[in-house]
């Protein structure tokens, strides 16, 4: 937990990007009926039936210092999607960053390890070298950035609305990005390393001080 409040504490570096990862997976859920659309002094309605159309997968990457953030989405969210991501990252909106400051949840699927299984091992060792990174501990999900970015998107974009395929999804959150990149939103995290031992004192370790040895007793 200290380790990640620390990397949020480094001033902007454009040579060393702070970036945050996460994914959320969508269910697409197709119409029955074709919904009635609004109109004077009468709202929109839906029937309440649906066909399920499956699931789709959302990586998000965030940048806070610079109030960027880009969503691929992806049929599943497997180690060798996870790997396909981190490449964009690094050769399509990092290239000339000398090393990408990367949070991220300690999933099985997030480990250099699944570079090797995407790709050759010149490739995948030459992104491997341009990450440092940083892994949220266990049930601190919440430490992640991006989760806060993918919460703003449930409100803003996806809410309980039904989407029926990848398509429609991805120009959907598509929009929300270029808007919200648009306004330059960023996160004011205000969470510290002083305040997690002082609200999270029960976390810690409790330190018995041994009593101290006198050589030369009375």
């Amino acid at each position: 937990m200290e380790d990640v409040l620390s990397v949020y504490t480094r001033p902007y570096d454009e040579r060393f990007p702070q970036v945050c990862l996460d994914e959320k997976s969508k269910q697409l859920l197709g119409e029955v009926r074709e919904p009635l659309r609004a109109g004077p002094g009468r709202p929109a309605r839906r029937d309440y039936e649906y066909e399920r159309e499956g699931t789709a997968n959302l990586f998000i990457v965030s940048e806070p210092l610079r109030g960027w953030r880009h969503i691929s989405v992806t049929e599943r969210r497997t180690k060798i999607d996870w790997a396909r991501c981190v490449k964009e990252l690094a050769d399509v909106h990092y290239p000339h960053a000398e090393r990408i400051v990367l949070v991220m949840d300690n999933l099985n699927t997030h480990t250099p390890a699944a570079l090797y299984e995407a790709f050759a091992p010149e490739e995948a060792e030459r992104i491997a070298r341009k990450l440092e990174i940083h892994y949220t501990p266990k049930h601190g999900s919440w430490l992640n950035m991006a989760e806060i970015e993918l919460s703003v998107l449930g409100r803003q974009c996806l809410g309980d609305r039904r989407i029926p395929d990848r398509g429609t999804l991805a120009g959907e959150v598509g929009a929300w990005e270029a808007e919200r990149n648009a306004a330059e939103s960023s996160i004011d995290w205000r969470f510290t390393t002083g305040d997690a031992r002082i609200k999270l004192k029960h976390l810690y370790p409790e330190i018995v001080e041994e009593p101290s040895y006198d050589p030369n007793p009375s």
